[in-house]
């Protein structure tokens, strides 16, 4: 059973993020565009559930399935798009979850925007941020067996911030 634990920020993440980006830049070499540090990990000073958030941006989404044997062999469960069109998705450490991927091809403007918007508005916003992290550690304290539970109690807060996210991400271009 997973227990879903949000805890102080920590300073390590970034280096975690940085070690795995390099084994997938080795396993994916040309076919990745870019990646990026995303979901709360990402953001100082947010508490967060302890598990590393990926964003790939890739050239071919659907050359992406020929690598899932390199994924699995360090240690990813290959996901498929599981319930986002034209995303690619990869979980690590069971229920001990560790990073997650979320891939997209390039031309998927409004999927990789939508999450560095999302993480830079955090960033620059801290009472924001500060908000959304005791939100989610008292979901995180009603709901300890119940992703849903959590996920559900969150939604609206974070439709709304992705809402101010974007419209702020516009005005900083």
């Amino acid at each position: 059973m997973r227990i879903i634990k949000v805890v102080d920020y920590n300073h390590n993440w970034s280096s975690d993020y940085q070690k795995e980006e390099r084994s997938i830049r080795a396993i994916l070499q040309e076919e990745l565009v870019n990646s990026f540090h995303i979901g709360s990990t990402s953001v100082p000073g947010l508490k967060a559930k302890p598990i590393i958030d990926i964003l790939l941006v890739v050239d071919d989404i659907h050359k992406l399935d020929s690598f899932s044997e390199q994924f699995q062999e360090i240690g990813y469960e290959v996901m498929g798009e599981f319930g986002i069109a034209g995303r690619r998705y990869f979980r690590k450490g069971g229920d001990h979850r560790t990073h997650q991927i979320h891939a997209f091809q390039y031309t998927n403007i409004e999927e990789i925007e939508r999450h560095l918007a999302f993480r830079d508005y955090l960033r620059e916003h801290p009472e924001v941020c500060r908000q959304y992290g005791e939100i989610k550690s008292q979901l995180a304290m009603q709901h300890p067996n119940d992703i849903d539970g959590y996920c559900d109690g969150k939604d609206d807060v974070v439709k709304n911030v992705e809402k101010d996210a974007i419209k702020w991400y516009w005005t900083v271009r």
